[in-house]
């Protein structure tokens, strides 16, 4: 018995021409005695040139990646090897590797996925769902310039969005206090998303606004600021606070387009710059301990006691202007003495005059205010002394202390200051309401003397505001704009390229569980994840000489021995 088959397909030559009758060269050809007998293979010649073979393999490569769709779509990092496993185990038959590698698991990305330079086509078909299912979004497009007028085509460049739900929101929370900061995007077209948001009655995160850029610098955080400020109806002379993780050009814009704003700095990277060089948590506390206070005597004070620890870390801690990281420096228009960009929190159910954590404040500190001795002035002022020889003035006409907490917060209940191991809580503002009551005065609802930020009706109108979901994209308007937009250049982020982001001190003792043992001076055991001790910041005894500050392979005989 013989055997002969040959690819019926047809050469394609270099010049992308077909060969009329030009056969592919590939063939195979073999015998057999009988039925039972094995195959002896006389002839083969593997090479295909063919385009059928072509198209056979481009179908197989579509076949693998619609049996692999769901393991990517749950997985998109899941291992070649074990796609290529699963596929043997479940069709018993050999898949090449690289044949999964290079065009499967690239057909099923792009399919789960979708094809990047596609979503810049449909670009502004999404932002007319966007705008059509909530209304007064705000989208801004930017484009790269264009010498020749009559293009068809215009370069993207730069995306703006604020939802109008969440501006809407934004507004109903009552704080003029805006956080800002930066992220790294992944894929072909790498870029900066910048972000701000506010703060709600519950101190948590509100966002506002988002932006897609070319790069973070100057230029790009005042196009974003600009945009802001349109949708907030926000000028020169208006008075806002921003906190921001000092990131690189903010802080210029913020300056030329804000020039009455205030200015925070996160406290949390100012200690990363400090950790840098100082490293126990003795500087941790010194440093908290300045920031917390809430006037400027004690915070000279505790100034005076950092200097008295370090000189040259009070110095370099001296050059950061208190204003932007200081309580004691900060005005009371935000309503808000937050010290970190990180916040965090999640509406629930709650019932009373004031939210979660203004009512929490309340309920810790009521019992403290039995403590404090009050002596009125015979007008609107009362002398008010506390059990840790703390002295303070309250005026209850304008609702203001001279300790500063009560114009920082909005709250006239709490105010801590120290250590961890000891706290003092100043509760003037209770203390004086509590007098009032003993002598027949009437008071009223102890709710109406905090801030309208910290009331749950405020809490609650801020969610009022909803962001409505939108259709799938065969279901969108199309955009009549004949323009169309096309992927950005490909642009090379400043610094090194890192394969995960860069996470502070903090982070990785909290990820790893880290025990910062201080010792003499600067110097620490560090514990990494694995359970060792890093070599890192120890000083090596010499073996042969004892002595400290080399090994014994470098050992010159410095003992004698």
């Amino acid at each position: 018995m013989r055997l002969r088959a040959i690819c019926k397909g047809t050469v394609a030559f270099n010049d992308g021409h077909v060969g009329e009758p030009t056969p592919c060269p590939w063939v195979i050809q073999g015998s057999r005695s009988d039925v039972n007998s094995n195959w002896f293979i006389k002839t083969y010649n593997h090479e295909h040139k063919c385009l059928q073979t072509r198209k056979v393999r481009s179908a197989t490569a579509k076949f693998i990646s619609k049996q692999i769709m769901d393991q990517i779509e749950s997985n998109p990092t899941i291992p070649v090897r074990a796609l290529q496993e699963q596929l043997q185990k479940d069709y018993q038959v050999g898949f090449s590797i690289h044949k999964v590698f290079n065009r499967a698991k690239s057909t099923a990305k792009k399919l789960f996925q979708g094809d990047y330079k596609k979503q810049y086509d449909v670009l502004r078909d999404y932002i007319l769902e966007l705008q059509s299912i909530n209304p007064k979004t705000t989208v801004k497009l930017e484009f790269d310039s264009e010498p020749n007028l009559s293009a068809t085509s215009r370069r993207f460049k730069r995306m703006y969005v604020c939802l109008g739900g969440m501006k809407k929101g934004f507004r109903a929370c009552l704080r003029d206090f805006l956080g800002f900061d930066g992220a790294f995007m992944k894929g072909p077209f790498p870029g900066q998303i910048l972000t701000a948001v506010g703060v709600d009655s519950n101190n948590g995160i509100y966002p506002l606004a988002y932006a897609i850029v070319e790069t973070e610098n100057t230029d790009s955080w005042k196009w974003f600021l600009e945009c802001i400020a349109d949708d907030l109806d926000l000028y020169a002379n208006s008075n806002f606070t921003f906190i921001r993780d000092r990131q690189k050009g903010l802080q210029t814009a913020i300056s030329q387009l804000f020039p009455c704003a205030e200015h925070r700095f996160c406290l949390r990277h100012i200690h990363d710059n400090m950790r840098k060089t100082w490293r126990t948590n003795e500087y941790k506390e010194h440093l908290w301990n300045c920031a917390t206070t809430t006037t400027i005597p004690e915070f000279n004070h505790r100034m005076q006691q950092f200097r008295s620890y370090d000189v040259e870390a009070y110095n370099w801690l001296k050059q950061i202007p208190p204003q932007h990281w200081a309580r004691s420096h900060f005005t009371g228009r935000a309503v808000s003495d937050m010290l970190l960009n990180n916040l965090c929190e999640v509406q629930k159910k709650c019932v009373g005059p004031l939210t979660p954590s203004a009512t929490k404040i309340m309920e810790k500190n009521v019992n403290w205010a039995s403590q404090y001795i009050v002596r009125w002035n015979g007008s609107d002022k009362y002398q008010v002394q506390g059990p840790w020889q703390d002295q303070h003035v309250v005026d209850m006409v304008e609702r203001v202390c001279n300790c500063r907490k009560w114009e920082l917060t909005g709250l006239p209940l709490y105010r801590s200051v120290g250590t961890r191991s000891k706290r003092m809580h100043w509760m003037d503002a209770r203390a004086v309401l509590n007098d009032q009551a003993d002598n027949g005065e009437e008071v009223g609802e102890l709710h109406t003397y905090a801030h309208r930020v910290h009331w749950l009706e405020t809490w609650k109108a801020a969610y009022v505001y909803k962001v409505e979901p939108i259709k799938g994209r065969a279901m969108w308007p199309i955009s009549e704009c004949p323009i169309k937009i096309t992927t950005p250049l490909h642009k090379n982020q400043p610094g090194r390229p890192k394969k995960e982001r860069r996470q502070s001190a903090e982070e990785k003792s909290q990820k790893k569980g880290d025990n910062v043992a201080s010792g003499s001076g600067s110097q620490s055991h560090i514990a990494s994840g694995s359970g060792k001790l890093t070599r890192k910041f120890i000083q090596v005894t010499c073996s042969k000489c004892k002595i400290k500050g080399h090994n014994a392979r470098t050992c010159k005989g410095q003992g004698g021995k």
